[in-house]
């Protein structure tokens, strides 16, 4: 793979897609002029851009009544294209919600609860519309529970299935106690149009591995807020794999409560023409001595195939001795497809182990080719070892087999759809 990586800088496909300004889509008929306070208009519209002056700052609220309606000139929603949402940002989120079924660890409880139990916003609290919406909407939640000092006596297997494109609210809890170890997925598939929240609490000296799979049906819409609170000396491991769905669009974050802990987060999506993936996270190091290492690595074949990883790291005042890095790697695959990336990087004390990132958008290295197909390997055959090697790090990671396995064979099934 050619690829350009540079600390504190980007490499973006300069290759135009209509609909889209360098920014992003432009939803907003105010992105018509071409002047803004006496210089040259600001592609989000008329009005300036003023972000919060920290990340730490941003706006969290479980009424929905504080949250502005969206215009596509925010910030936080620049690389969205609103008119794909379906609704889940402006109307009432009535639809059925895919149905949850959870099977594997028999040692580890189940419930569904109504949204008055305390458990439900004892770890999250919605930081944008859709979240808010999806927060007023539901009326109960399944909570998943690893007791203290528990091993799980195998996967937690969730399955969110979905049969309604509706626009519809679903809420999650996964509560690892105190010294407990676990591994939940997340089965995403189905039709939808789902706003979710996703709560999940890592206790003092627990070991929680969530991995989150879209593999939706081509057409489905699904935005989730997937929020971690991670206490003193745990460890939490976060996997994201999204291979399905006209837009999804994913905002995981992690919350250190307790020195000592240590967080990974990793992201593989394939997105194929016309898909719209977005992923958009936060690692904040609120209290010290935490160390947190994100990577993320996606792959974009077909015209108007466009992802989104927006990476912000956090490193409060408190947080000295911290250890941090974020990597996002993308592979285009064909002309026509479109990558954005933006690793942010916000540090308020100089009292720490190491900070940094790195962000890479290339395509093949002909090199790598050269020397497979020197060694006889057809052309087509050496693309995809190269573009298999890519990713297989991301899968890895995941540590269930079975589920490594059929993700394998799904990134084939892609590369095989595109004819690479």
């Amino acid at each position: 793979m050619a690829e350009t990586t540079n600390v504190d800088e980007i490499t973006l496909n300069p290759t135009a897609i209509e609909g889209f300004s360098e920014e992003g889509e432009s939803l907003s008929e105010l992105n018509t002029g071409t002047e803004q306070l006496g210089l040259k208009k600001h592609s989000h519209g008329n009005a300036p851009v003023i972000p919060e002056a920290s990340r730490g700052e941003r706006l969290k609220s479980y009424d929905l009544a504080d949250f502005a309606p969206l215009t596509g000139q925010e910030e936080d929603w620049r690389f969205t294209p609103l008119k794909r949402l379906r609704g889940l940002h402006t109307d009432p989120l009535t639809g059925t919600a895919p149905t949850v079924t959870v099977t594997g660890a028999s040692n580890v409880r189940t419930e569904t609860v109504e949204r008055t139990d305390s458990r439900i916003g004892s770890a999250a609290i919605p930081e944008d519309r859709v979240a808010a919406a999806a927060w007023a909407a539901v009326a109960t939640a399944t909570v998943i529970t690893v007791p203290a000092e528990t091993i799980a006596d195998s996967e937690v297997l969730v399955d969110v299935s979905g049969s309604d494109s509706t626009a519809a609210a679903q809420h999650l809890v996964i509560h690892a106690g105190r010294f407990s170890k676990a591994v939940v997925v997340l089965d995403h598939h189905g039709k939808a149009t789902l706003a979710q929240n996703v709560e999940i609490n890592v206790e003092d000296g627990a070991e929680l591995t969530v991995v989150s799979v879209q593999q939706w049906d081509d057409d489905a819409v699904h935005v989730s807020s997937q929020q971690a609170k991670i206490g003193r000396d745990a460890r939490y491991k976060h996997v994201v794999v999204t291979l399905g769905g006209d837009l999804v669009r994913l905002t995981p974050s992690s919350v250190f409560t307790g020195p000592g802990a240590e967080v990974e987060m990793y992201g593989l999506y394939f997105a194929d023409a016309g898909q719209h993936l977005e992923q958009r996270l936060l690692v904040d190091h609120a209290v010290p001595n935490c160390k947190s290492r994100v990577t993320y690595k996606g792959a974009l074949q077909g015209k108007d195939a466009h992802t989104v990883w927006v990476g912000d790291v956090l490193i409060r005042k408190a947080a000295e001795g911290t250890d941090t890095y974020e990597t996002n790697r993308n592979l285009l695959l064909t002309d026509g497809a479109r990558s954005d990336s933006v690793p942010n990087l916000e540090i308020e004390t100089g009292l720490i182990e190491g900070a940094g990132h790195a962000s890479a958008t290339g395509r093949f290295d002909d090199e790598h080719l050269f020397y497979l197909m020197a060694r006889g390997i057809p052309e087509r055959t050496a693309r995809r070892l190269v573009v298999r090697g890519f990713l297989n790090e991301v899968i890895q990671q995941i540590g269930v087999p079975t589920l490594e396995e059929r993700l394998s064979e799904a990134v084939e099934q892609e590369l095989a759809a595109g004819n690479l």
